[in-house]
């Protein structure tokens, strides 16, 4: 017969709870995952600053595109453009043009703030030319103008930069 007092239960020796062992290898644990999920967020929010900052060279494409549009295709002629010594037209240069957010990438508040430099790129008259002749006169006319915009801003220590085409009629 078994005396039930004699019977000593596993608990009854103090081991009971998480040694200090498994504790320090759940906090290892823990630690490696929480610097895993600050690298993610940190990589969110360089991709977030990227995606803003090719947003914001968009946008000043199109305005310059716009602008020029507005402007006429007579103001866009060779003779108003100069012709650099390689037989092209010389580009058209807009430094410094800034755009500036306000946002919240992060746990703290702040603007950012862009410098785009822009070049655009005009094509030549006889690209989009057509001539009429008759036997009274010859007629030429320049009915488009391509533009090629580049822009370009520093982020990361490197240059980005995105080329926008567009046609002013």
């Amino acid at each position: 017969m078994v005396n039930r007092h004699s019977v000593v239960r596993p608990c009854a020796r103090g081991k009971r709870g998480f040694g200090i062992v498994e504790v320090l290898i759940a906090a290892a644990v823990l630690g490696f995952l929480y610097m895993a999920v600050m690298n993610l967020q940190g990589g969110n929010r360089d991709a977030l600053l990227r995606i803003r900052g090719r947003d914001g060279a968009t946008e000043v494409a199109q305005n310059i595109i716009d602008s020029l549009g507005s402007l006429g295709i007579a103001s866009l002629s060779d003779a108003n453009l100069g012709v650099g010594g390689d037989g092209k037209l010389n580009p058209i240069a807009i430094p410094n043009i800034e755009r500036t957010w306000k946002g919240q990438p992060g746990v703290i508040e702040h603007d950012m703030k862009v410098v785009y430099n822009a070049e655009v790129s005009v094509s030549r008259d006889n690209e989009y030319m057509v001539q009429n002749s008759t036997m009274l006169q010859n007629v030429s006319h320049v009915y488009a103008k391509r533009l090629d915009v580049k822009v370009s801003w520093q982020f990361k220590n490197s240059i980005q930069s995105i080329v926008v085409s567009g046609v002013i009629r």
